[in-house]
């Protein structure tokens, strides 16, 4: 029976399913006894938390009674479950305030994605090729479990390699405890777009090792480097909640934005004023502002402390950042840098915003540090219409577990080349890599590796042994929001739905392996909800004659004062010890041969790529150019007119490490000697939806880093850009209510 019939069938009632278990017994269709109760046509509503960003907004899942396709003691069939509808933002949820994003709304098509992994797997063909053969759980926990014990009898412990996504949660807590029991380095969670630098910055500047958060309600005037803030950046929703507020929240008070970057984003699509900036040059025009504050007697130099003192030339009042200089080193005019230091003193409380490319230059540790040094000058930190730092949960006092903390782990690509055992949770660093790094090749030589994927993707697509993970609606969701909040949140809610498939929930099974091995690792729970369930009854209860366990799994999650002892301390990184100075941005490639700098850039679908497996989000339009199921490169008017470039022509992008190509997309809202293209699609292997489409710029990156970190810089590429032919219909626009094709001249 195909997968069609089958569905057709199951959408009988009880009488058509009794003539469809007549026949042979082969094709006999058993209806299993519901595990719960259900009422028809009723209409059920619990909380979760969406966990596909680092933001964890609160969610409610809508589930309904429908018939599921299921294995039961090795036999299919189908039973009655509740089942999840629809997924809309939590009202009460901090972070979210009952909003969503359409990223979390498709989160749902993770449960019933047709290709999910739906019961353990052994590779039975070449590694990387795909080909899996089903396995049983006692089987593959027991494979694992030996590799482990392997390592253990040779001393071999260092040899462990766990690659994770980015994780601040219970989860990542529990992996820290497995590794550290265990005798491994710390896990590696790679993510290209992801926010090291600026942390980094953040505990230099204010002691605080983490993202920030921004009152925008109270605000009145944003100026954002680079920083997406209402598009993919950070945590999107509750920054869109706030901004709509600042507009339009107060009787008599409209706030502004001012956006600097060198080509417009969502965010710089709805500022009022959108500055074009040469790449790598944000810094110095923050520094030009905080100049210009400080000479004007608009602000004192002292009022910045702690984080004027990291910046070269801050007590002198910055003389080498005069409006004239910054000019030629940014491209921004001496009026308009003087228009807007003015616009910042005046239009009180204001604040600066810095993400996104500005810090994936060489020098982007630098620009964080300038960009939070104007701060402290405005007086924004920690005052309304400033930035905070949302209150953060220590999570080892609360759980009353001993502090894990591995020994530090090595870059992504020197500890692929050193491990004998790879745990991948949930990361694809095969995609988002740079090539440079020469990962797959590494991971060729691994003896072993696992994964806990719920998809065949490139990273998981290399592992001997599959274990699938539940999806968030089919098991504990939870999240520990970094930023979005002026309050400290914790969520966490129980599973919304029975498993769908032959899956586990990784945690448990991590903790499983963690018993079975020869020298069990005694971690402090036996479960993954005895973790959560110790970590809530520290806190204290938010409904009256309640507990906070209780409260968390009816509201999904918990927020509030936390007690101090409970409360995350500032980091102990000292100030910086010598003033740092600004330095101008390297670029990879040679100038007169790669003209062009080169931006890849977060889409507003995808993010890295690792929600392009989602088909709803290949159906959304991108909110700039309209492109839909395709990839794209942006080129500016002018330029493309010199080159001969139409909308839709299909052009080359060449860096001296690699080549690519895919249809352009001709536009003004882009600084003329730079080419951008969004992240996410050029998958080999990810789901029917994703596999084979379009291109993924990361593949011509330089191996860059950013200097006084180890992150990617990937926005220090130069190419050259070559037309190679006319349209060809890759690239789909939404147009007039519908899809249409470009098609344009041979």
């Amino acid at each position: 029976m195909d997968r069609r019939s089958f569905i057709r069938l199951t959408a009988i009632s009880g009488t058509g399913a009794a003539l469809a278990s007549c026949g042979t017994p082969e094709n006999e269709l058993i209806r299993f006894v519901p595990d719960e109760d259900i009422v028809p046509g009723q209409a059920v509503f619990k909380p979760s938390v969406c966990p596909l960003c680092s933001a964890g907004c609160g969610l409610t899942v809508r589930l309904m009674d429908a018939d599921a396709d299921v294995m039961r003691n090795g036999k299919s069939g189908v039973v009655r479950i509740l089942a999840a509808k629809k997924l809309e933002g939590n009202a009460a949820y901090p972070v979210n305030a009952g909003a969503l994003c359409a990223r979390g709304q498709a989160a749902i098509q993770t449960t019933y994605h047709p290709d999910r992994i739906t019961q353990p797997l052994k590779r039975s063909g070449q590694r990387g090729d795909g080909r899996y053969a089903a396995m049983s759980w006692d089987d593959a926990i027991g494979e694992v479990v030996k590799q482990l014990d392997a390592l253990e009898t040779a001393g071999k412990q260092k040899a462990l390699a766990f690659f994770s996504r980015s994780n601040r949660g219970h989860r990542s807590a529990l992996i820290a405890h497995f590794l550290a029991r265990f005798g491994a380095p710390a896990s590696i969670s790679y993510d290209i777009f992801g926010d090291e630098v600026l942390r980094r910055a953040n505990a230099i500047s204010f002691g605080r090792e983490q993202q920030p958060t921004f009152d925008l309600p109270n605000a009145r005037h944003v100026i954002s480097f680079g920083a997406d803030f209402l598009g993919t950046w950070n945590s999107p929703v509750s920054q869109g909640h706030g901004y709509g507020l600042m507009r339009q929240g107060r009787s008599g008070v409209r706030g502004t934005l001012a956006q600097v970057e060198a080509r417009m984003s969502q965010t710089g699509a709805n500022a009022d004023e959108w500055v074009p900036a040469k790449p790598g040059s944000e810094g110095v025009i923050a520094l030009g502002l905080a100049h210009l504050l400080m000479m004007e007697k608009l602000r004192t130099a002292a009022a910045a402390g702690r984080a004027g003192a990291a910046i070269d030339g801050w007590s002198a009042g910055l003389p080498d950042y005069a409006p004239e200089r910054v000019e030629s080193l940014s491209g921004v005019s001496t009026a308009r840098l003087t228009r807007l230091a003015h616009a910042l003193a005046e239009r009180t409380p204001s604040v600066a915003i810095v993400g996104g490319a500005p810090l994936a230059h060489t020098n982007g540790l630098v620009t964080a540090l300038a960009v939070n040094a104007l701060n402290a000058l405005l007086g924004s930190v920690e005052k309304p219409g400033g930035l905070f730092f949302t209150p953060q949960i220590n999570l080892a006092a609360a759980s009353k577990a001993p502090a894990a903390t591995p020994s530090p782990s090595e870059s992504l690509d020197k500890a692929a080349a050193a491990a004998q055992v790879v745990l991948i949770d949930g990361a694809n660093p095969l995609f988002t890599a740079a090539p440079e790094w020469k990962l797959r090749e590494a991971l060729q030589q691994v003896p072993f590796i696992a994964s806990f994927s719920t998809f065949l993707d490139e990273t998981t697509a290399m592992a001997d042994v599959i274990l699938p993970d539940h999806t968030f609606l089919e098991s504990f969701a939870e999240a520990l929001p970094e930023s979005g909040s002026l309050t400290a949140v914790v969520g966490a809610a129980p599973a919304a739905m029975k498993p769908l498939h032959d899956t586990r929930a990784t945690p448990d099974v991590l903790i499983e392996i963690s018993q079975k091995l020869a020298r069990p690792l005694n971690l402090p729970w036996m479960t993954f909800e005895e973790m959560l369930t110790a970590t809530f009854m520290a806190l204290p209860a938010m409904t009256e004659g309640s507990d906070a366990w209780t409260d968390a799994q009816e509201k999904g999650g918990w927020w509030g004062t936390l007690p101090a002892r409970l409360v995350t301390q500032a980091a102990a990184t000292p100030a910086a010890t010598k003033p740092i100075a600004y330095a101008e941005p390297g670029f990879d490639g040679d100038a007169t041969q790669y003209p062009l700098h080169f931006l890849p850039y977060s889409s507003s679908a995808f993010l890295d790529g690792s929600l392009a497996h989602l088909p709803w989000l290949q159906e959304m339009p991108d909110p700039i150019t309209s492109a839909m199921w395709s990839s794209w490169v942006e080129i500016n008017t002018a330029t493309a007119a010199k080159l001969g470039i139409a909308d839709g022509d299909v052009v080359e992008i060449a860096s001296s490490h690699g080549t690519l190509r895919a249809p352009a997309v001709v536009s003004p809202g882009i600084a003329p000697d730079v080419v951008a293209m969004p992240a996410g699609q050029g998958h080999r292997t990810f789901t029917r939806y994703a596999s084979g489409r379009g291109a993924n710029p990361i593949e011509v990156l330089a191996p860059a880093r950013v200097e006084g970190t180890d992150a990617l810089a990937w926005a220090a590429t130069r190419v050259k850009v070559t037309r190679v032919s006319g349209a060809d219909g890759s690239l789909i626009l939404f147009a007039g209510g519908s899809r249409e094709e470009v098609r344009g001249r041979g």
